[in-house]
């Protein structure tokens, strides 16, 4: 019996495409399983501590399951076990900066909730800028490209992918002026947008899902739009 990976999921969920994308480079088969956020199976609270997705359950040759959580472990795990295409960078140096700029990449995460949840104009402006000054920050740190670290696909832009695809929904409402001054940056998004492992690890109805949490929020974001 070979190792069998459950990947316990949520359809709107950037974390879980993390994992989606590093499996998808990897071209390890997985069976994915979406659950409803807002009303929690119990047998997913068992084997999530911190009620959150994405889990990646591992079924060793013995039949046991293990259940990892936390995005970022799950795709280290997945880059330490699986074959295919590496996406971390072998010098430990190099490697330590890819992790530190995959946890600023959640920072970035942490501001959009704010921007794409609040009613409040004045909060809204101030995640704006905010998710703006990160970007320019990234952009700092970006080199000739394509990817984060040149010509290679690594972790960082299974980070990264899943921050830009909000924005493909938020610019047909309104001009958020993020990316403005930040031209390496719109590079890397466009070219990632176009990575086939990107594109698949969300469905058809990500637009639509994504617009209907921002009308469940009564985003100002929408107001914006009208």
């Amino acid at each position: 019996m070979a190792q069998k990976l459950t990947l316990i999921s949520h359809k709107l969920c950037p974390y879980v495409q993390r994992a989606v994308i590093a499996l998808t480079e990897k071209g390890v088969p997985f069976e994915r399983v979406d659950i409803d956020l807002a009303n929690k199976p119990d047998w997913f609270l068992k084997i999530s501590p911190l009620g959150k997705v994405p889990v990646l359950v591992v079924t060793g040759k013995d039949g046991k399951e293990v259940a990892l959580f936390e995005s970022n472990v799950i795709c280290e795990y997945i880059e330490e076990t699986q074959g295919g295409a590496k996406l971390h960078l072998q010098e430990a140096l190099q490697r330590a900066q890819h992790r530190a700029w995959m946890e600023f990449g959640s920072t970035i995460l942490s501001e959009l909730w704010g921007l794409e949840t609040t009613g409040d104009p004045a909060v809204f402006e101030s995640k704006r800028q905010a998710v703006a000054a990160k970007f320019s920050r990234v952009e700092e740190a970006l080199g000739t490209g394509p990817f984060f670290a040149g010509e290679n696909f690594s972790l960082v832009d299974a980070v990264f992918a899943p921050i830009f695809r909000y924005f493909d929904v938020f610019d047909q409402l309104t001009d958020l002026s993020v990316f403005a001054d930040t031209p390496k940056v719109r590079a890397w998004r466009g070219v990632l947008a176009k990575r086939p492992s990107v594109r698949t690890a969300v469905g058809s109805d990500y637009p639509q899902l994504l617009h209907a949490f921002l009308v469940r929020h009564n985003a100002h974001m929408l107001k914006l739009a009208a």
